[in-house]
């Protein structure tokens, strides 16, 4: 699949239609995440499979991009119910379906599975991407998934491009893109925990 054009002078980020940096948080209502802009962000986030080069990571984003529908289909269903990601769970919950609910936490689950292994590649200059994939995966998604499913992902993490050729990809200034990774990856890593404190407490269960 073509792969987004960089601007000259930017980098991949550059090339989302929505970031997690600019999703809105509301601090002063139990830091609400607003749905609209969460969504085109985790979509965005999606393209980055697609630098990875391979066929294998083809499911896991298919499955990211599933959860995505499944929210965004409510939030058109009920759009005045559904304004941050809290209040379309409590909502949704109320009308005893939970199919947006159940998206947002496999959602959840593949936003920090992709979140901890950059990050670990970030901080790690000797680890190759599926080294990072794989250390992630065993503690994030792995844990969820069924035994036919485990292996569909384990192709994809040893499907990894090498670390050097993923960044270069990136953008080609690499303290460049570095720096704005870790603060795209700070403000998913926010947005993630928000949630799955959320997705863990007694309103959001079905």
């Amino acid at each position: 699949m073509a792969t987004a054009q960089i601007p000259d002078g930017g980098t991949y980020l550059d090339t989302f239609k929505g970031t997690f940096i600019n999703v809105p948080l509301d601090a002063d209502n139990g830091n609400a995440i607003s749905t609209a802009e969460f969504l085109d962000a985790a979509e965005s986030l999606t393209t980055m499979f697609d630098l990875l080069g391979s066929v294998a990571f083809s499911p896991v984003k298919k499955d990211m991009l599933g959860n995505i529908e499944k929210i965004r289909k409510r939030l058109l269903a009920a759009p005045l119910e559904s304004q941050n990601l809290q209040d379309l769970v409590r909502n949704e919950l109320k009308t005893k379906s939970h199919t947006a609910t159940e998206g947002l936490l496999w959602l959840v689950r593949g936003l920090e599975f992709t979140c901890l292994a950059l990050s670990q590649n970030l901080a790690n200059h000797q680890h190759e991407l599926s080294d990072s994939f794989r250390s992630a995966y065993g503690v994030t998604l792995k844990p969820h998934h069924s035994f036919m499913i485990k292996p569909i992902f384990s192709a994809a993490m040893s499907a990894c491009p090498y670390r050097k050729d993923f960044y270069s990809k990136l953008g080609s200034d690499e303290a460049q893109v570095k720096e704005e990774m870790r603060e795209y990856l700070a403000a998913l890593d926010k947005i993630v925990a928000i949630l799955k404190a959320f997705l863990d407490s007694k309103e959001a269960k079905w």
